[in-house]
């Protein structure tokens, strides 16, 4: 077997071929120190991918809770445990998200209608009730929604909050 035939291929086909194999050859590398050998393109895309997550995480989180929120408001009478899990779950791991990387502090409140919007189409598919019969504003502020104990009140009742 030659030399050649004996070398590994460069990063950037490994990074198409074989993603966590890259992933490993990349920390070795900067273990290493051998900043020379990175695959510097795809590294960056990569670490900026990340941060990225953190914010899909946080709204796909957000749609969850509001659609919980919406459906406990709406259907009062088919509150479950269930539901009140979901609720909690969703605002605590938005809120490790937050404690883990606290310049996204500020993201909820960011796409906070957008998530609304999502949640008002989720709640509607998941319930039966009409999506128009969903106010169109959110009956709750961000800060409602991420407090562990707030509840939303039926419609009717104002919410003390």
């Amino acid at each position: 077997m030659t030399r050649a035939a004996l070398k590994p291929p460069p990063a950037a086909d490994l990074y198409d071929r074989d993603f966590y194999a890259w992933t490993q050859a990349q920390a070795e590398l900067l273990r290493a120190g051998r900043f020379d050998e990175l695959d510097l393109r795809n590294l960056i895309d990569e670490v900026a991918s990340v941060g990225g997550s953190e914010k899909r995480e946080i709204e796909s989180r957000l749609d969850i809770l509001l659609a919980h929120l919406l459906k406990w408001k709406f259907q009062p009478g088919a509150r479950t445990s269930s539901w009140q899990a979901t609720l909690r779950e969703q605002r605590m791991r938005i809120r490790r998200i937050l404690k883990s990387s606290p310049s996204l502090k500020r993201y909820p409140a960011e796409v906070f209608s957008e998530c609304y919007l999502s949640a008002r189409l989720e709640a509607a598919k998941e319930t039966g009730i009409d999506f128009s019969l969903f106010p169109e504003k959110p009956p709750f502020t961000v800060e409602q929604a991420l407090d562990p104990n707030y509840f939303p009140k039926e419609p009717g009742l104002l919410d003390q909050s």
